[in-house]
């Protein structure tokens, strides 16, 4: 079993030194994305805005859904500051998707 750490330190790297400023147009460079020697595909990005941030993992096979495992190796060296949650996918699909949010309510405009 290959470590998994400096692959997932790389991804960190190129999210944190280009983080995507939302909105935008979801493109996502190939520096935030491994694929791993037995075939486990990891994108990690890192969306801002003024008042929030959004740390995202997408985890995808060519053959089948990624095991509980396989993402909870993962996310703790991906996802810092925040607990993940997996969004809704469609049945039968081969990839997962983690999301964690921060909110600075601070900085949001006020409510009218």
């Amino acid at each position: 079993m290959e470590a998994i750490e400096p692959l997932a330190a790389q991804l960190r790297a190129a999210a944190e030194a280009k983080p995507m400023r939302l909105p935008i147009n979801r493109r996502v460079d190939e520096r935030h994305h491994v694929v791993t020697e037995d075939g486990l595909s990891v994108w990690y990005t890192i969306q801002v805005s003024p008042h929030s941030s959004i740390q995202e993992v997408i985890f995808e096979r060519t053959d089948r859904m990624p095991s509980d495992e396989e993402c909870q190796r993962w996310l703790p060296l991906l996802v810092v500051g925040a607990e993940p949650i997996e969004a809704p996918g469609m049945p039968g699909s081969t990839t997962r998707r983690f999301e964690a949010f921060e909110r600075s309510p601070e900085r949001e405009a006020p409510l009218a």
